[in-house]
């Protein structure tokens, strides 16, 4: 055989082994439910209008790569070879660690200290919760705020060399500290660095904490709340029944199970209403022979320390919806978690409450300048008023923000309303938002704003 025949056979196979993935891939479906993500929809040749689809080759690489046959096998080969032989993750959203853990690639920036919130973002977070405190206790309700440490936080010792610590103080650390002696406010690394465990507090595989670790977290909040604590029952044992989200993502062809931790202790609260998952938006619960109740707003680590919790109350309701809501709070406990990297969404989105009432400041000067942005808009029982102010209204620090309509003076919160701003992803540290008196056809020209620099000169537009 001669070798022009040898190569055009090579050249033949090669072509068609390349062909496969997209001769098969109407009959071989992939699935986006092990990668977290969605996956890209077929392109269209024209757009919803009926004009011409310029982007549609951009599209169809996109749809290309996400739905070719065999995807999830060869996505999980790559994975495989690259975190066996290099260390390394085949996707942004994993770090391959040492010892075979894995980490969320979005707390890579927590754990070197970079990117880190302004200080004017931390105060006005510090600000923010400040207001929801003051309004829980307003209606006869205790307010508790912790943030769940992200896991290299706790275990930095498996992170890559390569992830270097910076000298700069972190989100977390920031936060912290201006909330030191705020007195609603838990510092959950403490609890879970000083919590007595012989085995990690995290999955290996998953960017949760394991039920030992959410239950040390559950032993230290009800601590503050004034409750006694979820019994242990006589013994923890482990199961490798976790499906790690991490692994998933860069293994998503195989069953990698992570171990999770449980003790034998039987439960006795029920679920109210319909349920389908601790990753509903909305979980209501009611414990025999308990008293109070807990409204706990939380995001996907509170999956694990619910059951503890659902069982130290007469009532308790788990929220995953945001914005907040808060406007029915009427006594009992009141906890808002979040996980450490999402720390600068509290000042985005502000909580669906009355703002507070009160004076409007005095001695302000008139600004005529540009770049005020104000909406309106009417939301349930409240005229919803929020925007963004220009840096002449701030000086080294925050500014409390005051919106004045026909109905009086409110302070706002320092949150900036990203998707309401069609601004969607976007950070910023000017931002302003409150539910005040629905006022019918409130427009933006009907509402002053004024704001506090922390230098105490006041500033005001309308």
């Amino acid at each position: 055989m001669s070798k022009n025949i040898l190569y055009r056979l090579y050249a033949l196979s090669f072509v068609g082994i390349c062909l496969v993935p997209t001769v098969l891939m109407p009959f071989v479906k992939s699935s986006s439910d092990k990668e977290k993500r969605q996956l890209a929809a077929k392109p269209e040749i024209k757009t919803e209008d009926g004009k011409p689809n310029f982007g549609f080759f951009d599209d169809f690489d996109a749809y290309f790569s996400d739905h070719f046959a065999f995807r999830s096998k060869l996505v999980n080969l790559d994975g495989r070879l690259k975190s066996t032989l290099f260390g390394t993750s085949n996707t942004d959203n994993v770090i391959v660690g040492r010892d075979g853990w894995l980490y969320y690639g979005e707390t890579a920036d927590d754990f070197m200290n970079i990117n880190t919130l302004s200080d004017r973002a931390v105060d006005n977070i510090r600000r923010n919760l400040e207001l929801m405190d003051e309004y829980c206790k307003s209606r006869g309700a205790q307010f508790v705020f912790t943030a769940v440490p992200n896991k290299n936080s706790i275990y930095p010792e498996y992170m890559p060399f390569n992830y270097i610590e910076s000298d700069n103080v972190g989100n977390y650390e920031k936060l912290m500290k201006t909330l030191s002696e705020s007195g609603f406010c838990l510092d959950m690394a403490e609890a879970l660095r000083s919590a007595d465990a012989s085995i990690p507090l995290y999955h290996k595989t998953d960017s949760h904490w394991n039920n030992l670790g959410a239950y040390a977290g559950h032993v230290r909040l009800t601590e503050v709340l004034g409750v006694e604590s979820c019994s242990l029952g006589t013994s923890w044992f482990t199961r490798n029944d976790r499906l790690g989200d991490l692994a998933a993502m860069i293994y998503p062809d195989e069953e990698a199970k992570d171990t999770n931790v449980y003790n034998d202790y039987e439960f006795t609260y029920s679920y109210e209403g319909r349920f389908r998952g601790l990753d509903d938006l909305t979980i209501k619960t009611t414990a025999p022979d308990k008293e109070g109740k807990l409204l706990m707003y939380r995001d996907s680590f509170g999956e694990a320390i619910l059951p503890y919790m659902a069982e130290c109350f007469g009532e308790a309701e788990f929220s995953r919806v945001v914005p907040y809501r808060m406007e029915g709070i009427d006594g009992g406990s009141v906890v808002l978690e979040i996980v450490e990297r999402n720390i600068g969404n509290l000042q985005k989105y502000a909580p669906v409450m009355a703002a507070p009432k009160t004076d409007a400041p005095e001695n302000a000067e008139v600004f005529k300048g540009e770049g005020v942005i104000v909406k309106t808009e009417s939301s349930g029982n409240f005229s919803h008023v929020y925007g963004e102010l220009p840096e002449e209204f701030f000086a080294d620090g925050g500014s409390r923000i005051f919106i004045t309509t026909a109905d009086g003076t409110f302070e706002a919160f320092c949150c900036f309303e990203d998707k309401l701003l069609e601004r969607e992803g976007e950070f910023s540290d000017r931002g302003f938002s409150a539910y005040v008196p629905q006022i019918p056809k409130l427009n933006p020209g009907d509402v002053t704003i004024t704001a506090v620099k922390s230098d105490g000169t006041v500033l005001k537009y309308n």
